[in-house]
């Protein structure tokens, strides 16, 4: 008996070691809630390793263009107030409030004459905001559909990064957030379209030597495990631009890992790459 005991005992101890190893290897949880910012992280690489957009952490921690963070603050990784995700709906029901009690009156038998001014400049009043309301919804697709079909949304637009076979295609639900194309040592890396470097490093744990640019507000462009990075953050580049040498991937051999993100999110590469002869 003491002996099955000191078994189980044995197994218990290894565990919690393999978990706390395993623990320090990988990158700060989401579900924690918050991330502390650490030396070489942006905004851009924090909102990326997190699968977010960085426009919705800058929201939720009231930072304003160039988004500039510190080593050791803390950022929230979801809103702190629920009404900071919807301003418009704060506003608007102020403004439901005041027409159903301006129409209160005219449903009486017998209003007085003098509140029909009243309830016409309620009435003015009620299709002012509306409108205000619809020109803040719409504005925003205006400013990005343009820069997103112009920039990235054409194949003729997008270049592929690096030539070689693709040996791991697009495939989100098993963890696959984008491509990998197998290459050689020392191979050029070059940039998908034109945009901006908002990081270079190799902070983001799994991703060795990486690069990502932006494109427009809505596409970024991620280039991983490169032996050699030849373009710093704040660089503008253009599309096929070296920025980058491919490197070695332990038992993968030389591979590029590329990924692009929409609004934060994963999408499949292949559908925005030109089709190769």
């Amino acid at each position: 008996m003491q002996q099955y005991t000191g078994g189980w005992f044995r197994i218990f101890v290894v565990g919690s070691v393999l978990l706390g190893l395993s623990a320090c290897s990988m990158p700060q949880m989401r579900d924690t809630g918050y991330h502390q910012v650490r030396p070489g992280d942006t905004l851009y690489s924090i909102a990326f390793n997190y699968g977010l957009d960085y426009r919705e952490i800058a929201r939720w921690n009231r930072i304003t263009s160039p988004y500039r963070i510190y080593p050791g603050q803390q950022l929230s990784l979801s809103p702190v107030d629920p009404q900071a995700l919807k301003p418009l709906a704060y506003y608007s029901k102020p403004v439901v409030e005041k027409s159903i009690s301006a129409r209160k009156p005219e449903q009486r038998p017998d209003p007085p004459k003098p509140k029909k001014p009243k309830a016409e400049t309620t009435a003015a009043k009620q299709q002012a905001p509306a409108a205000r309301r619809s020109t803040v919804k719409t504005k925003p697709i205006e400013q990005n559909s343009p820069s997103g079909n112009q920039n990235v949304t054409a194949s003729s637009k997008w270049r592929w990064p690096a030539a070689g076979k693709v040996v791991t295609r697009f495939a989100l639900q098993q963890g696959k957030k984008g491509i990998d194309i197998r290459g050689r040592v020392g191979q050029p890396i070059l940039a998908t379209a034109g945009g901006e470097v908002v990081y270079s490093g190799k902070g983001l744990i799994g991703y060795g030597n990486m690069v990502i640019i932006k494109h427009s507000d809505t596409y970024l462009s991620a280039y991983g495990h490169n032996r050699r990075l030849l373009v710093g953050e704040g660089e503008r580049v253009g599309a096929g631009q070296k920025i980058a040498e491919m490197g070695q991937r332990s038992k993968s051999g030389s591979i590029l890992h590329f990924e692009i993100r929409k609004n934060g999110r994963p999408v499949d590469p292949m559908r925005y790459l030109p089709t190769k002869n």
